[in-house]
């Protein structure tokens, strides 16, 4: 999934002290969603993560300063994608929208601790390390596009699947809004000069047809090369799991967690590229 930032802020008011203010986490919640991190690797899958992020700096890199960054570049892309820190802030962004859903939660976790949710997220979390390689990736696409040429069943269950969690248009919007950060980013380093709000939004518009075709292709894809191994009844289950109230539930915190962190992640790294470009401290 393509895949969002948490700000805290602390008020203080007619001298009370900060702890008056600040409320105190629900013990079955923060259990629960320890639990749910637990269950769906969120540790593992945010190394993945963050590789992905570093490989993405390089290409960056290559092809906006090529002969600037270096180290310091380097240095910040890693700091930018650091593993525990968005891990936290996604954990947090997470348990805001499932607190109030203890019984969805109940049934994510059940599912995601059975036999059948641990393969998945070990066949997720493995397609996705394969994915950072770029070979690997195009060999997906041929196989996805093979696969619906043969009328594989599969084939339709992940159609489902895609329609069921709207991932499409999800991670479209994400791509979109992370570009927008992006352009953002820069603009506010001066790399490009001062360019207005509403010229970045029509510049990233322009952007959609293009993003909502690649992003399909990749889904199929990425999908298609992780769930290859289970058998049709394996991933039937699974795709009725996603059309549960659990399962969108779930699906809909994924995506805003994930753009809460991510987008902040954007905004970041084109501060910092703007600032490269410029041949500025980092």
């Amino acid at each position: 999934m393509l895949v969002s930032r948490v700000a805290l802020a602390v008020f203080l008011a007619l001298g009370q002290p900060v702890l008056a203010q600040t409320p105190v986490p629900d013990p079955v919640t923060e259990v629960s969603v320890d639990q749910l991190a637990e269950v769906m690797r969120l540790g593992d899958l945010f190394q993945v993560l963050r590789d992905e992020g570093i490989s993405h700096g390089a290409e960056l890199q290559a092809d906006m300063f090529p002969s600037g960054g270096g180290a310091d570049w380097t240095a910040e892309v890693s700091g930018i994608y650091d593993a525990d820190r968005l891990q936290s802030a996604f954990i947090d962004a997470l348990r805001a929208r499932m607190s109030d859903r203890p019984d969805d939660m109940e049934a994510v976790i059940a599912f995601f601790g059975s036999d059948l949710g641990r393969k998945i997220v070990d066949l997720e979390i493995a397609a996705r390390r394969a994915f950072i390689d770029t070979a690997t990736e195009e060999a997906a696409r041929v196989a996805a596009e093979d696969a619906a040429a043969a009328r594989d069943p599969k084939v339709a269950l992940i159609r489902r699947m895609i329609e069921a969690g709207d991932l499409l248009e999800m991670n479209v919007a994400g791509a979109l809004s992370g570009s927008l950060a992006f352009m953002t980013g820069m603009s506010e380093s001066g790399a490009y000069g001062s360019i207005p709000q509403d010229q970045l939004l029509s510049d990233v518009w322009g952007q959609e047809d293009q993003v909502r075709a690649d992003t399909s292709t990749w889904l199929h894809a990425y999908l298609g090369l992780a769930y290859h191994p289970l058998t049709e009844a394996e991933l039937q289950s699974y795709v009725e799991f996603w059309e549960s109230p659990a399962g969108q539930a779930l699906n809909a915190a994924l995506f805003g967690a994930f753009d809460t962190v991510f987008r902040e992640v954007s905004l970041d790294l084109g501060r910092a590229a703007g600032r490269a470009m410029q041949g500025r401290d980092i």
